[in-house]
C-alpha cells in the first residue's frame, strides 16, 4: 500500500500547489464564505475565519494519518491561496480515491482547473498508486461537469438522493477516469 510522506509541491505554468497553513486561514474563510462558493459543496458557507482554521487543520490531518492529501492553489506571483485540490475517500484496498476541488469566484473561467487537474491526476495514478479517480459532483454544476469532462472522465450515473446536505436529501452525477484512460500531461 502506498504511503505518503513528504508533501509535494506541484508547479504549473500560473500556480503553486502546495500545503495549506493557517497562516492561510483568511484566503480559505475569503472563498468559502461566499455562498455561490458553497452552494454545492457539504460545507456551510463560513460566518468566521474559525471555521476555515478547522478546515485547514482536517486536511493536514488526514494527510499525516495517510488518508489523502489536498493541495493549496497558490498564485505564483503572490503565493496567495485562491482554491484548493486534493484526494479524499481513498480506498487503498481498492486503488482509488475521491478527486475534489474548489476555486474562488474571482478566478472562475480561467482555466485554473484544466491547468491543474492533470498533475493532480498524474499525482495519484504514479506516486499514489491509484487506478481509479472518481469525482462526485451536483448535478446542477455544469461548471465541474464540464471541467472534468475536459480531463478525460466519464460519466457514469447518478447517485439518487446518495447525500444529506444542508437539510435535505441529494442527488450526485459520478465521473471517473482510469489509470489506462489517463494520458500522461505533457
Amino acid at each position: 500500500m502506498n504511503t505518503l510522506k513528504n508533501f509535494p509541491h506541484i508547479e504549473t505554468e500560473r500556480f503553486l500547489l502546495r500545503p495549506i497553513e493557517v497562516k492561510d486561514a483568511d484566503a480559505v474563510f475569503h472563498y468559502f464564505s461566499k455562498d455561490e462558493v458553497t452552494k454545492y459543496y457539504d460545507l456551510d458557507t463560513f460566518t468566521n475565519v474559525d471555521e476555515a482554521i478547522q478546515l485547514i487543520e482536517n486536511w493536514q490531518k488526514r494527510f499525516a494519518n495517510n488518508e489523502g492529501i489536498r493541495w493549496g492553489i497558490a498564485t505564483k506571483n503572490e503565493n496567495k491561496i485562491i482554491g484548493s485540490c486534493g484526494y479524499h475517500n481513498w480506498e487503498k484496498e481498492h486503488f482509488k480515491a475521491e478527486v475534489g476541488f474548489e476555486v474562488t469566484p474571482e478566478y472562475w473561467q480561467q482555466g485554473v482547473m484544466t491547468e491543474i487537474l492533470p498533475l493532480v491526476m498524474q499525482y495519484g495514478f504514479e506516486e499514489m498508486g491509484l487506478y481509479r479517480i472518481e469525482a462526485l459532483y451536483d448535478p446542477e454544476n455544469t461548471a465541474s461537469k464540464k471541467t472534468l469532462e475536459k480531463a478525460g472522465f466519464i460519466y457514469e450515473g447518478t447517485l439518487r438522493k446518495s447525500s444529506f446536505e444542508k437539510g435535505r436529501f441529494c442527488d450526485a452525477e459520478i465521473c471517473s477516469i482510469l489509470k489506462e484512460e489517463y494520458k500522461k500531461y505533457e
